[in-house]
């Protein structure tokens, strides 16, 4: 039995989402207050699993970004 944690999700709806507002990883980088790095925001478009602490950086990121908010169900399917 195999017990460890899938870490590849497949792309998800952050990606589009900042596709949709012509966003870059650059601008949520560039905006964010809380230390995040191009890395995370690639990661998080990639569907690489990240913690939750990650995921609401990324997420205030785009909500400051993209000027609406977005529920964390909304940007990730984890």
């Amino acid at each position: 039995m195999n017990s460890e944690i899938e870490r590849n999700l497949g792309e998800q709806p952050i990606a589009r989402i900042m596709v949709e507002h012509g966003l870059m990883a650059r601008n949520l980088v560039d905006i964010s207050t809380e230390q995040l790095t191009h890395k995370m925001v690639a990661r998080a478009c990639k569907g690489r699993r990240l913690t939750l602490k990650v995921q609401h950086k990324i997420r205030n990121a785009l909500i400051e970004s993209a000027g609406k908010k977005y529920t964390m169900d909304e940007l990730f399917t984890y």
